[in-house]
Parts: structure tokens; C-alpha cells; sequence
């Protein structure tokens, strides 16, 4: 398989790298949707270091019609920190056999443990929260030419009680946040580009702080604040105790992001994000243990993320504070 895949990066590259030889393939990940490949492009006077993201099949789609690829030139061109695109296809109509862009390798860890308590990351972690808020202030101002590619989503809240409800699973802690959180509803603010999953696990990080956003699929049109939100949500701090991946404070990360031309989002408007974050995390896991329950995934990995929906709900509890609780039930 790799030989063959080899020959098929060979041909798919040669219009933008002229002719190479793949060496050194190397399977990096292999997620539900599409795998991740390494791997060197060798031509007659230089190498290129590259990475290969490939959907499973010709018939994967990207979500929402969204052209990843252009995205992230689109990102690339506006400042914010992505490998840089140096081929790619979204129709599945090519040597790969499916949908695929290849990019520059860049050097780092995503790994959140390792960036989050190894000595050789410890001053990197010093600035992660300044980081975080100047590339969420980037991701904002994108604007892209071919903006119909992107999902525009109005009410998130809607988006994850559809979900929900179609479980047919009752959980009475969710129901108070949902309740909550329809009763509070923040101000709305100008839409843009939301990234969707900016979190620790999809930001690489060398020992200058970080070096890339990565995993763009989940990219929408809608509020700035839902990024802020899902970025400080208990789930991605990984045992640590800073409020924003582990590293800082929620003031921090509004500082910060106001300091690069942010919104000026408020602690209690963050708050209700970060309510939707955790509710959205539950609704994930519950996703996950039917798909296990009922056949549809044989992954030990999903059984295991199951057992979060509980988690999910105690992290939701700590955010009802008891005022908040007391209007939840009115």
C-alpha cells in the first residue's frame, strides 16, 4: 500500500514540485474521516518536508462543502500560523483516490500532556495563552473570497439540541444547561470565520510557543465568542489546572485577544460559551457510546470516551453555579 500511495504523491505533486521521489512515508494518524501521512519529497536539488492528509475514501466529503485547503491559504495569507498548502484535491477525482492536500511539515508537539509538562516545553508555556488570543484575533478578521464553501450556523445551541434530542437518551444535567442557556443567551456579535475546534491536541507548539493551527474541518461562519469558549472548556485542559489548556486564566486569553484586535468579550459572556463547550463535549460522547452500542463503530477508542458523558456532567455542574442553578430550575 505505501508503494502504491507513493507513486500516487508522486503524480499528484508533480505539477506543483516538478519530478520527485516519495521517500521515508510514514503513517502518522488514522481518524474516522481521513489519515495522516508524512513523508519527503525528494527532487534532484532539493528535499521537501511534507505532510499528507487524505479522506478514506472517494466518496468522504468535506463538511458543509467546506474547502479546507483554501482555507487554510486563505488563513496563511492573514497571518495566522498554518502550514503552508502545496497541492490539493476535494474532488477524489485523482491518483490519491480520494480527497487530500499536502502541506509543509512543521516541526513541533501537539501531543497536550507533553506540551503541558515537559521541562523542554516550559517556556513556550509562558506565552501559550498570549499565542492563543493573537491567533483567535487572526482567525476572526479572515475573510475569504469563496465564503458560500462555509457553513454559516446561526444558533449552535439549536445545532447541539437537534443532536440531542434525536438520542432520545434524557440527561438531566444537560437539560438544565440547555435550559440555562436558552434563558441567558449572550449578545449576538458580527459573524466570521469560527476555526471550531481551536483547542489544545490541534495547536502545534515548539519551545517558541505556537507554531501552527491545525485541524480546520470544523470550520464555520458564526460567533468569534464559540471559539473562546471551546478553547477554555475543562475537557482540553488535561488534568492541569490553568482555565485555558492548562496554561492560564480566562482574563489572560480576553486580554490577549482584545490586545490583537479581538471582540470585547465579557468573563460571564465567555461563561455562557463555555457552557455550550461542555454540552457540546456531552453530546459528542453520547454520539460515540451509540455508535459503539449499536454496532455502527467497533472502537475501543469511542467505547472508551463513552464514560466522559459523566465527566461531562460534573464539569457542567461546576459551571451551574448555585444562583445560576436556582434560575435553571425556575
Amino acid at each position: 500500500m505505501s508503494a502504491e500511495l507513493a507513486n500516487a504523491l508522486a503524480v499528484s505533486l508533480q505539477g506543483a514540485l516538478g519530478d520527485v521521489k516519495i521517500q521515508g512515508l510514514k503513517r502518522l494518524s488514522a481518524g474516522a474521516s481521513r489519515e495522516t501521512w508524512s513523508f519527503d519529497a525528494v527532487a534532484s536539488d532539493e528535499s521537501h518536508e511534507l505532510i499528507l492528509q487524505r479522506h478514506r475514501s472517494a466518496a468522504s466529503q468535506l463538511r458543509g462543502g467546506l474547502d479546507e485547503p483554501e482555507l487554510l491559504r486563505c488563513a496563511l495569507a492573514g497571518g495566522v500560523r498554518v502550514p503552508q498548502i502545496v497541492a490539493s484535491d476535494t474532488s477524489g477525482e485523482n491518483s490519491i483516490g480520494a480527497p487530500f492536500m499536502v502541506s509543509r511539515r512543521i516541526q513541533g508537539e501537539s501531543i497536550p500532556r507533553k506540551i503541558l509538562r515537559d521541562d523542554s516545553f516550559a517556556g513556550a508555556r509562558r506565552g501559550l495563552v498570549a499565542d492563543f488570543g493573537r491567533e483567535l484575533a487572526a482567525i476572526h478578521r479572515l475573510e475569504m473570497d469563496s465564503g458560500d464553501q462555509i457553513t454559516a450556523i446561526d444558533d449552535p445551541l439549536a445545532v447541539q439540541r437537534m443532536l440531542y434530542e434525536a438520542f432520545d437518551d434524557p440527561h438531566p444535567v444537560f437539560d438544565l444547561a440547555f435550559r440555562w442557556l436558552d434563558q441567558c443567551r449572550p449578545q449576538t456579535r458580527q459573524p466570521c470565520v469560527v476555526h471550531g475546534d481551536f483547542r489544545m491536541g490541534n495547536i502545534l507548539v515548539d519551545s517558541g510557543g505556537v507554531a501552527a493551527v491545525l485541524d480546520w474541518e470544523l470550520a464555520y461562519i458564526g460567533n468569534p465568542a464559540f471559539d473562546l469558549g471551546w478553547l477554555v472548556a475543562r475537557a482540553w485542559r488535561f488534568g492541569e489546572v490553568g482555565e485555558v489548556g492548562g496554561v492560564g486564566t480566562r482574563s489572560e486569553l480576553l486580554d490577549a485577544y482584545r490586545a490583537n484586535g479581538g471582540a470585547a468579550v465579557t468573563l460571564e459572556e465567555l461563561r455562557w460559551w463555555e457552557m455550550l463547550a461542555c454540552l457540546r463535549w456531552g453530546v459528542v460522547t453520547m454520539a460515540m457510546v451509540a455508535d459503539h452500542r449499536q454496532g455502527r463503530s467497533s472502537s475501543m477508542e469511542q467505547a472508551v470516551i463513552g464514560r466522559r458523558v459523566v465527566e461531562t456532567e460534573y464539569d457542567v455542574m461546576l459551571l451551574l453555579r448555585p444562583e445560576v442553578l436556582g434560575k435553571a430550575l425556575a
